[in-house]
């Protein structure tokens, strides 16, 4: 890589260490974009540089727009979401652009955000299972332990419609405690 993609991961790391929220000790959201970074990088080690860039700020200062803020209802869920992924593709944007990169990068970088032309781009294949598999190994326990089963079972299987199978075999070598495997047992309908 280049010593302008250093310095927009170093940009990017620098934003998310911000993060007031902890987890594990750290920043959530630089753990977060760690995670995913790793992610990538194992499902497909010659990803190209749009992609680790992608992976690196696909979740830049979510806590500056709180779930809290909008209604807590589906569609005030899913106004959120929508509205964080243009956040997060015009505050990496800008990064982008400050340190030096051009237009069709930051392009690029942005619809990989916004994850346009999903599940037609491979890249952006990559990205929604890296998401995926860092909800499967580090959030689903979580949630799982403060949400009912059907919930849970209609998140698992909706992530599973997304994945490839190369992340689906990935998924399942995952360590799940025994209520997770039940779950994903009950999901995957067997």
């Amino acid at each position: 890589m280049t010593e302008t993609f250093d310095a927009a991961i170093q940009r990017f790391d620098a934003e998310n260490s911000r993060d007031p929220n902890r987890e594990e000790g750290q920043p959530r959201e630089l753990l977060y974009a760690e995670r995913l970074t790793r992610w990538v990088l194992r499902l497909r080690p010659d990803a190209p540089e749009t992609l680790r860039l992608a992976a690196r700020c696909q979740h830049i200062c979510r806590w500056e727009s709180p779930r809290e803020k909008y209604p807590m209802t589906r569609a005030g869920y899913l106004k959120w979401r929508a509205d964080l992924k243009k956040f997060h593709a015009e505050k990496s944007g800008a990064i982008l652009r400050e340190v030096g990169y051009g237009a069709e990068t930051i392009r690029a970088v942005q619809d990989l955000n916004l994850k346009k032309n999903f599940p037609a781009d491979p890249d952006v294949r990559v990205l929604e299972d890296a998401l995926c598999l860092v909800f499967l190994e580090f959030q689903f326990a979580p949630l799982a332990a403060k949400s009912d089963d059907e919930k849970m079972i209609n998140a698992l299987r909706k992530s599973w419609e997304k994945m490839t199978e190369a992340a689906r075999a990935e998924a399942l070598k995952l360590a799940y405690g025994e209520r997770e495997k039940k779950l994903i047992t009950q999901a995957l309908g067997g």
